[in-house]
């Protein structure tokens, strides 16, 4: 019996592609979501020239010592950004430091342990903390968080002083009659109340990357005998890497600019202090708010040439922070 041939194994593979012919609304929603972008851009060019113009006189005649200085008194020609700059990079990281562990703890618990009935209650109340303005959280620093966590600082200048960020030079913490006011107005504190503003922020972009995380994979986990822990290890931390590095950076952004917050906590100081439980630093924002209401034309440039130094890390710590979730973006090594 002659065999019959099977011409459809000897054919080329062709590929066929739907008819791309935009429609209206297509067009529309492209030249919105482009001129946003290019306007969003815009304005951040507009305000980074704006910044610079103003700053021109104070960066004049400070000139590269601005970068070095840690003097703050414009009006004798002696200022600069050292210390203001070193405190905000110092407060901004022991922030993000401690909201990072509590918004991945939120995050998974809403996302993976959660009760159904509960997630929307919880997710809800995630999302109106991050709506709480800024000085409700310096309020509830100031009254609440300084008597209470004062405890937490003076144990860790006991133990822990052997770290030499947790010291303080010239204090004895056996000293029964030591006073415990300098650990009141520190670096550590202000970043506590910093980190419960930053953790809503976070956790929200974690948990929206988590629950995403691909069923199948979460039941093929199942099926293979991992435990629920196992589970969230192999399936949705990997997934939501890109969400866990953005969150985070998100949350660092807003730390480094918060202004209020920081200026009712901290007791203002420049110097290079590296010891985060000793009273007194100073970040760039809150300089601006504490000296801008007295400022002089000359001193409202050398505020302007903070804000200038602020507007450039924000911005350096976004672009890198972007590179990274390129890099890594939830679900990427996941299959569909």
């Amino acid at each position: 019996m002659a065999s019959v041939r099977d011409d459809t194994q000897d054919s080329p593979e062709v590929r066929r592609r739907p008819a791309a012919t935009p429609v209206p609304a297509d067009r529309v929603f492209g030249f919105v979501a482009r001129g946003s972008g290019l306007l969003v851009l815009v304005i951040m060019a507009i305000v980074g020239l704006f910044l610079t113009i103003q700053a021109i006189p104070a960066l004049r005649s400070a000139g590269p010592k601005f970068l070095t200085t840690t003097e703050w008194e414009p009006s004798s020609g002696r200022f600069g950004i050292a210390a203001v700059l070193f405190g905000t990079v110092i407060i901004g990281t022991l922030a993000i430091s401690i909201a990072v562990t509590f918004a991945l703890g939120t995050a998974l618990y809403i996302s993976e342990y959660a009760p159904a009935r509960l997630k929307r209650t919880f997710v809800s109340l995630v999302d109106l903390m991050a709506a709480v303005p800024s000085v409700v959280y310096g309020l509830w620093g100031v009254f609440f968080l300084q008597e209470h966590a004062v405890g937490l600082a003076n144990w860790m200048s006991t133990y822990l002083a052997w770290i030499p960020l947790f010291g303080v030079p010239g204090r004895d913490p056996r000293d029964p009659l030591g006073s415990l006011t300098d650990l009141k107005s520190s670096a550590f504190m202000a970043a506590v109340v910093v980190a419960m503003m930053v953790t809503p922020i976070a956790s929200s972009v974690m948990r929206e990357a988590f629950s995403q995380a691909p069923a199948g994979e979460r039941e093929g986990a199942y099926a293979l005998g991992a435990t629920r822990w196992g589970m969230i290890r192999t399936v949705v931390l990997p997934y939501g890497r890109g969400a866990i590095i953005g969150g985070t950076m998100l949350g660092l952004g807003r730390a480094l600019g918060e202004t209020i917050t920081v200026a009712m906590i901290i007791s203002p100081s420049f110097e290079i202090n590296w010891h985060v439980l000793q009273k007194g630093s100073i970040s760039v924002s809150s300089l601006i708010a504490l000296r801008y209401g007295e400022a002089g034309a000359f001193s409202l440039s050398a505020l302007f040439a903070a804000g200038l130094s602020l507007f450039l890390l924000t911005m350096a710590v976004n672009f890198l922070a972007s590179s990274i979730v390129a890099r890594s973006r939830s679900g990427a090594g996941a299959e569909a």
